[in-house]
């Protein structure tokens, strides 16, 4: 009994939660290049995110590796993974920044603080804004081309606007451009030093 609760528990964690298809929202938009949104915050604050070279980069920070985390407050696996997330960007606010986008969900800006960030220790950028963050959720698995179903979180890293390869987080092979379900820290952290690696040798 208590061996299969404890695989459920895993599965949740692992798989994520409330699978379902982001696309065909009614009156979607595409971004055009360059085109700017501005991201409210839950805590007050704002960004912007800018259309560039088919993905995003935030203004005045472009230079960061950006994560966009679409996620639910409700998610087991999104509350799991919360105080990793926010200690790494602590750690490296220099050059990584992750925003999170509430999906799948109706709920308050004072929820969202209140029964997500303070209680799950998920101290970074969060909006709550649902027509904003169910469109960009929708040019993301456009721009993609991801075709399946999802679970929250679902998360895409980008690069002066470019998606970059990932470690798919089901089969630990090296080479998708998303990760599904709950993740370790650890193991966006290879990616990014990857991702970080690949430019410089650019350069």
């Amino acid at each position: 009994m208590k061996k299969g609760l404890l695989f459920l528990i895993m599965a949740i964690f692992f798989i994520g939660c409330s699978e379902d298809k982001i696309d065909n929202i009614s009156g979607f938009k595409e971004f055009k290049d360059s085109e700017e949104v501005v991201l409210k915050g839950v805590n007050g604050q704002n960004k912007v995110l800018v259309r560039k070279n088919g993905g995003f980069v935030v203004k005045g920070e472009e230079n960061k590796v950006v994560v966009l985390d679409i996620f639910g407050t409700f998610c087991p696996p999104c509350q799991e993974e919360a105080p990793g997330i926010a200690k790494y960007q602590l750690d490296n606010q220099k050059d990584f920044l992750i925003i999170g986008l509430t999906h799948f969900e109706n709920v308050t800006d004072e929820y969202v603080v209140s029964d997500f960030i303070q209680k799950y220790n998920a101290f970074y950028f969060i909006t709550n804004d649902q027509s904003v963050n169910d469109r960009i959720a929708e040019q993301v698995v456009k721009d993609i081309s991801y075709q399946h179903e999802i679970a929250l979180p679902f998360k895409v890293i980008l690069k002066n606007g470019y998606y970059q390869l990932v470690t798919d987080n089901n089969t630990g092979k090296f080479g998708v451009k998303y990760y599904l379900g709950g993740i370790k820290m650890s193991r966006m952290q290879s990616d990014i030093e990857r991702i970080n690696n690949l430019k410089q040798n650019m350069e």
